[in-house]
């Protein structure tokens, strides 16, 4: 498939600009200067990006408890988010989310769910609304390889399949389940056969390829758009960071993440973006250095915004 200029460079800006959050975030957590905690994305960003540029202004996601990247490639603004990490009433769920509860509804993405493949029935059920009242909808749910083993995605998956649901699930294959190897909790080579018993298309594809992630989910939410049901795509890939802020990866082993920092989605787009005479080094720094002033400028007017008023504790009740 032919993609323009304008798309791929927006592909690559979207990614860095995920990468660039999620170090400048980093450092503002080992500063002190940002409360609660962080589970970065580093790695993964070619699956958000290329997921998302599929999808269309109605269709919604539900992710995990790293949640940035998803938040970044479903539109959500830079501001919005650095405001929500600092606990501010100005971010996108009042300052009351935090980092692992960040969304908007009207961009499309449900605030995060943190725990481990609770999203997978929610998403089954957004898509089920979808075909009651006949929209167009899609419905995509973002899970790491743990949740695969959960009760939850059994569940909402066989639902989906059974009903024919516009849903999408989508696999973050990063080996490691916080710490615990992928190998050592599933016999299967490929976490995507398990669709088969559901009587769906399983899918895996390279996960750090953005335009092969591209093109797989494309395909897999417009089969759901057509009435067809649900697709599972794996995306196999590597978080080159820590499960969470606190955690050195000392369990991954050094030739393996060696390995992994060579083959990271944002460097081999960069080759790539280069090699085919789409844009220049200089061109891509500028891009680089375009999204460097729109996070620097969300910190400090994060850093600005008032603290909550202790009756915000009180707004957005039911009872």
């Amino acid at each position: 498939m032919a993609h323009t200029a304008e798309c791929l460079l927006s592909l690559y800006k979207k990614m860095t600009l995920i990468r660039q959050f999620e170090e400048r975030v980093k450092y503002l957590f080992l500063e002190g200067v940002m409360p609660g905690t962080i589970h970065q994305y580093n790695g993964q960003e070619a699956i958000a990006v290329g997921v998302c540029s599929a999808l269309q202004a109605g269709d919604m996601i539900t992710s995990t408890h790293r949640p940035h990247g998803h938040a970044l490639a479903r539109g959500l603004s830079v501001e919005s988010l650095m405001h929500e990490l600092f606990g501010k009433t100005t971010g996108c769920c009042r300052g009351k989310g935090g980092s692992m509860h960040i969304g908007d509804l009207e961009k499309g993405m449900v605030p995060a769910i943190a725990i481990v493949g609770a999203n997978v029935p929610i998403a089954t059920g957004m898509a089920l609304a979808f075909k009651m009242k006949k929209e167009p909808r899609v419905a995509v749910s973002f899970m790491g390889d743990g949740g695969v083993n959960e009760g939850q995605f059994h569940e909402g998956i066989n639902m989906g399949a059974v009903w024919s649901l516009p849903v999408v699930y989508v696999i973050e294959n990063n080996l490691y389940s916080a710490s615990t190897p992928i190998s050592d909790m599933v016999k299967v080579k490929k976490l995507s056969d398990r669709a088969a018993a559901y009587g769906i298309p399983g899918v895996t594809i390279d996960g750090n390829d953005v335009l092969q992630v591209l093109e797989a989910a494309q395909e897999a939410v417009e089969r759901a758009r057509r009435g067809e049901g649900p697709t599972l795509l794996e995306c196999m890939t590597y978080r080159i960071t820590g499960h969470s802020r606190r955690d050195p990866g000392n369990y991954q082993p050094e030739e393996e993440r060696k390995k992994a920092v060579e083959n990271e989605p944002i460097r081999r787009f960069a080759s790539y973006l280069v090699s085919q005479g789409v844009a220049s080094e200089a061109q891509l720094e500028s891009l680089r250095q375009e999204n460097e002033a729109e996070i620097e400028q969300a910190v400090k007017s994060a850093m600005a915004a008032p603290a909550p008023a202790p009756e915000d504790a009180l707004k957005g009740l039911y009872v």
